[in-house]
């Protein structure tokens, strides 16, 4: 039996520590966010729904994003054991220059929208925590306030080839004179998709006060106090404004881009130049030959072509190709360090987050893209420690598996002979030599039509989730 006592009141003293309340509103609901869905949940809260499902959508039916997302959800990792993780490295060098963490913040416009610090908030932080910060054609922050708040850090710009191309042509030289170090030409956006989020909510570019925002901001007061009490949204990039994102975008860009528009930046840009967008071996290994420095595996989030390729499960036939000539990077879906440890251990040599680095700005400006990258920074500490190794380089294939959800259908041999004699004729015009490095010697691609006869032979797959 177990013996009662009366209990001693010194005993119940260090039992009864009380701890001190949090007093400053925003703090309070930052410490308690523990993961970037936990900011969202926040931002969700805090932001009018426009605004907000602007930064959370994606295009039509929002597959791509849901598939991309569960894609690094669907993996097994294989920890090693009795390895000295006692001190862990995860600095990592990436075109060029070092990056304390293996991730960096990704382009994303109209930010001062989804919360007023905008840009110069993820500029900021990016800064003091010693990441890469990317500054889109689209931003709302202008190419020199950001190097004014990311002074002595990695500056990276974001380019769209527009239908006026004196103006995308004169950010390249801003950004060059201002000390930029990398450009990241996007080729996924010859238009725009369709986000229908956007169409269904009215949102457009500057917000219009109707009852229904009203309605919305009523619980909201302090979003639009922000956006009315601050210097009006400016884009160095749009010469009008005054309608949906996608209509903005559709009447800016220019779908005549080609390999030539590639040849002409580069020739105008003197650092590192980075292709965004990029979806298939096939591109991959042209870019390659043409000598770029580095290609971002991404479905530009979702937003574009709904069901487009998963960037992760590109990922690994990409880095095992061309990750010797050119360096590899990911992004779309990541939502957890544990997605940017697999992404590395299949060969990425870098990632960039989007929508988790502007859940923090919506959650609390500066403070909570600060929140952001310790939240990533935190998991991915913990989860090298417990995969047990002890630095970027130490992480390999063998730490991850990549679980199958969806899997191709078998073809039927007259399709595969179709997709043959399509795959057999010239394409239409030639990439331009100007700024191409002379090409790797390489095995020729393999080619869509082989996939399909390798295809035709399996047995039909079972389909994903019957």
């Amino acid at each position: 039996m177990v013996e009662r006592r009366f209990p001693n009141p010194k005993e119940l003293l260090p039992l009864m520590q009380f701890k001190k309340p949090e007093l400053d509103g925003k703090k309070r609901r930052l410490q308690g966010a523990l993961t970037i869905d936990d900011l969202r949940t926040i931002a969700k809260r805090r932001t009018p729904k426009a605004a907000f499902d602007y930064t959370d959508g994606s295009a039509e039916g929002e597959i791509s994003l849901r598939r991309a997302r569960q894609a690094f959800q669907d993996i097994e990792f294989h920890p090693s054991i009795l390895r000295d993780v006692s001190r862990l490295d995860t600095t990592t060098q990436i075109l060029g220059g070092t990056s304390t963490m293996p991730f960096g913040i990704a382009p994303t416009g109209f930010t001062r929208l989804m919360q007023t610090e905008g840009e110069i908030a993820g500029a900021g932080a990016a800064a003091a925590a010693g990441i890469p910060f990317t500054l889109s054609t689209l931003g709302t922050s202008s190419i020199e306030a950001v190097k004014a708040a990311n002074p002595t850090g990695r500056n990276w710009f974001q380019l769209y080839v527009m239908r006026q191309r004196e103006i995308s042509y004169g950010l390249v030289e801003r950004a060059a004179a201002a000390g930029f170090d990398t450009l990241m030409f996007t080729v996924d956006t010859p238009i725009a998709g369709a986000r229908l989020r956007d169409k269904r909510n009215g949102f457009s570019i500057p917000p219009q006060l109707t009852a229904g925002t009203i309605i919305n901001a009523i619980p909201r007061p302090w979003w639009w106090y922000d956006f009315l009490t601050t210097p009006p949204l400016e884009f160095a990039s749009l010469s009008s404004t005054g309608g949906t994102v996608g209509e903005l975008l559709d009447s800016a860009m220019d779908p005549s881009i080609d390999f030539d528009d590639l040849a002409f930046i580069r020739s105008m840009w003197p650092g590192k130049i980075v292709i965004k967008g990029v979806q298939n071996l096939e591109d991959s290994k042209r870019l390659a030959d043409l000598g770029v420095d580095g290609i971002l595996l991404s479905n530009h989030g979702g937003r574009q072509l709904d069901r487009a390729p998963i960037p992760f499960h590109l990922l690994p036939d990409v880095a095992r190709e061309v990750g010797g000539d050119v360096e590899v990077m990911v992004d779309t879906g990541i939502m957890d360090g544990a997605d940017i440890v697999a992404s590395l251990a299949l060969g990425a040599k870098f990632t960039l987050i989007g929508r988790a680095y502007l859940y923090g700005l919506m959650a609390g400006g500066r403070a909570g893209v600060d929140r952001t990258i310790a939240i990533l920074s935190e998991q991915i500490v913990r989860t090298m420690k417990l995969l047990e190794v002890a630095s970027i380089e130490e992480l390999t294939p063998a730490h991850v598996t990549q679980l199958q959800r969806l899997a191709p259908r078998a073809v039927s041999a007259q399709t595969a002979a179709v997709a043959e004699q399509a795959a057999s004729r010239p394409a239409k015009g030639t990439a331009s030599s100007a700024g191409a490095r002379k090409a790797p010697t390489r095995k020729p691609a393999a080619s869509t039509p082989a996939v399909a006869k390798a295809a035709a032979k399996k047995v039909e797959a079972t389909p994903a989730d019957a």
